[in-house]
């Protein structure tokens, strides 16, 4: 609602700095909306062919809201650009008391999300970043009415409005990277796969590693998958749990897929029972004796 009234002054008071925040808090109850549509998703189980259930919607919500920043700045500098040649009159004193009231409004928002951990969260840190740049907004909306009811300047409101419109697309820069580097299922920063592979292969009993597989499936939720190879001899399941462990503790990985392969370089003897004594002849089935009743 807020942001509709935004609109509606930005529009009487000729403020592009005050539209373009405005269209950016109306946007941002669009986000929100995907933001909690996915959280909600997500929270779902595994069912069905669904066997991770809906966490990655979460880091499609967050890529339609990175996306959703771009397009956004990309609006606001095209119409403060337009407005830089012939900037129209501004009524200062109006776009201040719009521009306080949206500091007060969205940063009530932030404080929110913070203290609600969405830091952690990719698809929650969308919101977040909507927010916040939401309060840089109403703060650049009263910078430029500051200048426009005390210098007369009325080139401040384009320009602060460049500002804002930077602001949303490089905000947007970091949540695009990490939506894109999930859906790729590239490796997280944290985990380096040769570093892995290396502790393991340190493991007593591992031979080989291969195969080794790092990704993300959503936010807090890394998957690992590898084959190692085991010295003769060893115990495969208590190498197994010693490998888990370390994957856990080191590593911070729960979800692993280890698969424990025996050393297939000696010369393999397979033996079947019965093949020494050849071919057992076959026989025919026997005939159901009929009944002379």
């Amino acid at each position: 609602m807020f942001g509709l009234a935004q609109v509606v002054g930005g529009l009487y008071l000729g403020s592009v700095a005050l539209l373009g925040d405005a269209a950016h808090n109306v946007s941002d109850g669009f986000a929100v909306a995907i933001a909690l549509a996915a959280a909600s998703l997500a929270l779902r189980g595994a069912s069905g062919s669904r066997t991770f259930g809906w966490g990655r919607v979460e880091i499609l919500a967050a890529l339609v809201n990175g996306l959703s920043l771009v397009a956004l700045g990309l609006l606001i500098a095209v119409e403060a650009v337009r407005r830089l040649d012939d900037p129209p009159a501004v009524d200062g004193l109006g776009v201040i008391a719009f521009g306080v009231l949206g500091i007060a409004a969205n940063g009530a928002a932030v404080i929110a999300m913070l203290r609600a951990g969405s830091r952690h969260d990719l698809n929650l840190r969308g919101a977040l970043a909507h927010t916040v740049v939401d309060v840089a907004g109403s703060g650049g909306v009263v910078v430029a009415g500051v200048l426009v009811a005390t210098f007369g300047w009325d080139a401040a409101d384009p320009v602060i409005a460049l500002g804002v419109a930077g602001l949303c697309i490089v905000s947007a820069r970091g949540l695009i990277a990490e939506s894109v580097r999930i859906l790729l299922e590239r490796a997280p920063k944290r985990l380096d796969p040769d570093r892995i592979g290396t502790v393991l292969c340190a493991v007593p009993g591992v031979v080989e590693v291969h195969d080794l597989h790092i990704w993300t499936i959503t936010s807090g939720f890394d998957a690992l998958a590898v084959h190692v190879v085991a010295a003769r001899g060893v115990d495969q399941h208590a190498l197994l749990h010693d490998l888990e462990a370390i994957i856990e503790t080191e590593f911070g990985v729960t979800h692993t897929t280890v698969q424990v392969d025996r050393d297939h370089r000696a010369p393999l003897q397979i033996h079947r029972r019965g093949c020494a004594e050849g071919p057992k002849p076959r026989t025919a089935p026997p005939r159901l004796r009929e009944d002379p009743s």
